[in-house]
């Protein structure tokens, strides 16, 4: 049986509901990183289809281990679709990271040890592989110890990051059908 610290903070992280836009499920965690884990897959979906896909992997280790000054860690690995204009913003990467950051300042979450890179991809498609002939992506993977084991704060930052990487509107507010985000000039 888990310790009851794993399972309250397990408890913790599933109990905070997302947004309807983001769907949530349990999936294998990773075996070797620490004695004790759960993982949650993510995916934020639009009008046009999927935004992001994420997973959120706690670990527990009674032990604690010295790089994560502390006893319980969070691990996200985020990817979002980008349209091409975006894609070539020098500052982006420090955007996708600050949605991470702001995430977890806005949720009230107790956090230590953070870290973690954001990566830009482009790729291109030959052949009979499907998909667009150009795609480009933002990967964020970023890691911090939860200083406490009230998990609730730091699930509501997950969500929170992927709605701003989604590039969700705030909720309770609609978007007007039909704007591309350009303005027109006569």
């Amino acid at each position: 049986m888990a310790p009851e610290v794993f399972r309250q903070a397990v408890a913790a992280l599933t109990s905070a509901r997302p947004r309807a836009e983001i769907e949530l499920t349990e999936v294998g965690p990773p075996k070797r990183l620490a004695p004790w884990a759960h993982a949650l897959a993510a995916e934020a979906n639009g009008p046009a289809g999927e935004l992001a896909t994420a997973r959120l992997v706690l670990l527990y280790d009674p032990e604690g281990q010295e790089a994560w000054a502390g006893v319980l860690r969070l691990v996200v690995y985020l990817r979002a679709e980008l349209d091409p204009e975006l894609a070539t913003d020098p500052l982006l990467p420090a955007v996708g990271w600050s949605w991470l950051t702001d995430a977890l300042e806005d949720s009230g979450a107790a956090w230590t040890a953070l870290g973690g890179t954001v990566t830009l991809t482009s790729s291109a498609r030959f052949g009979d592989i499907a998909g667009p002939a150009r795609s480009h992506d933002l990967e964020l993977r970023g890691s911090w110890t939860a200083t406490d084991a009230e998990l609730a704060p730091h699930a509501a930052a997950f969500h929170e990051l992927m709605a701003s990487a989604a590039g969700l509107p705030p909720e309770g507010v609609s978007m007007l059908g039909g704007w591309s985000g350009t303005a027109h000039r006569d």
